[in-house]
């Protein structure tokens, strides 16, 4: 599913890349220097975006399961690079979001979060109210 028929034939997903870079091995040292393969500051960025978590096999099933929903290429290396979480982060993804998914648009973000966990950076922001604030247990915290 991802492999390719020519040289350059379609963007690569920025797992793709990471992918490849660990297959050369690349990794991060105490230095953060890169083990000959690429320029470091590629795999330091792609280390910390949600292309981290994903795998092949978690890229084909997305690629499956999101069939149902007709999406164009761009759109669908789109979702997998920046790993949409709500509908809002959909939106801008996906042209004319509200008429082509309507009412699933929900099951859709759904969707991307079951089969693409977040980055441990990620879920904590994602702890945080709108200003920074951290909420325990879900509950508000009053900043005044």
């Amino acid at each position: 599913m991802l492999c390719r028929k020519k040289a350059n034939d379609s963007a690569l997903t920025n797992f793709e890349v990471l992918d490849f870079l660990r297959s050369r091995g690349a990794e991060e040292d105490s230095t953060r220097v890169i083990v000959s393969v690429a320029p470091s500051e590629v795999f330091n960025y792609l280390e910390q975006t949600v292309a981290c978590n994903q795998t092949r096999e978690s890229v084909a099933e997305f690629l499956k399961k999101s069939e149902k929903y007709n999406l164009v290429k761009a759109e669908i290396l789109n979702i997998i690079n920046i790993r949409p979480s709500s509908v809002v982060d959909i939106d801008p993804l996906i042209s004319d979001s509200e008429r082509r998914l309507g009412e699933s648009i929900e099951e859709f973000v759904e969707l991307v979060a079951e089969v693409f966990p977040a980055p441990a950076q990620m879920q904590a922001d994602e702890g945080a109210d709108e200003d920074g604030e951290e909420i325990p247990d879900g509950k508000q915290v009053d900043t005044s």
